[in-house]
């Protein structure tokens, strides 16, 4: 790997796309929890890219390249909601919180666990303040403290949204599952 990551700084093109396509299909996924549709993740990873090959040189090898190039397909989805204006915080007064936030982890258990794919789709459904910061904590292991920084946001911000998208998950896979239990 440190001999592509070499070639990739001296401008090797043979490297860069031996890099990307080691790279693509794993990125394209971390775009895609961020973003609304494919084509907005598509645009987003290849900003991300641009940005791995432009700064590959400030890579000093503290974590491993998959976790430094995911960050920064984070960060530039992050951008790219800031840029274009998408990224939206619901506040107390929305369809979707329509009841007091609980702060602690008190999700029911339900019966009938969802395949990867079904929750993943259930994600992409949430509104886009809820799905960036349920990404960010719930699959990057961020703080509330670094989403608040990445975000511009506050803490409490962060958490409302976590607790929020977790109510609303919960909510979706119960009515899934009891649409499932009506069939059986």
């Amino acid at each position: 790997m440190e001999g592509i990551i070499q070639d990739c700084i001296e401008g090797n093109a043979t490297a860069q796309s031996k890099l990307y396509k080691m790279f693509a299909n794993k990125m394209l996924g971390v775009c895609l929890r961020y973003c609304n549709c494919i084509d907005d993740a598509k645009d987003v990873m290849q900003e991300g890219f641009v940005k791995v090959f432009t700064t590959l040189h400030k890579f000093k090898g503290n974590s491993s390249v998959t976790t430094w190039i995911t960050r920064i397909m984070m960060n530039t989805a992050i951008d790219h909601f800031r840029k274009n204006k998408k990224l939206q915080f619901i506040d107390s007064f929305d369809k979707y919180s329509n009841e007091p936030i609980d702060f602690e982890d008190n999700i029911e258990v339900v019966n009938e666990p969802l395949s990867v794919d079904e929750l993943m789709a259930l994600v992409q459904q949430l509104p886009t303040g809820y799905r960036v910061v349920f990404n960010m904590y719930a699959i990057d292991e961020l703080s509330h403290r670094e989403i608040a920084a990445h975000l511009g946001i506050s803490e409490g911000t962060s958490k409302s949204q976590l607790a929020r998208a977790r109510k609303q998950l919960q909510r979706w896979v119960n009515e899934k599952q009891l649409k499932q239990a009506v069939k059986q």
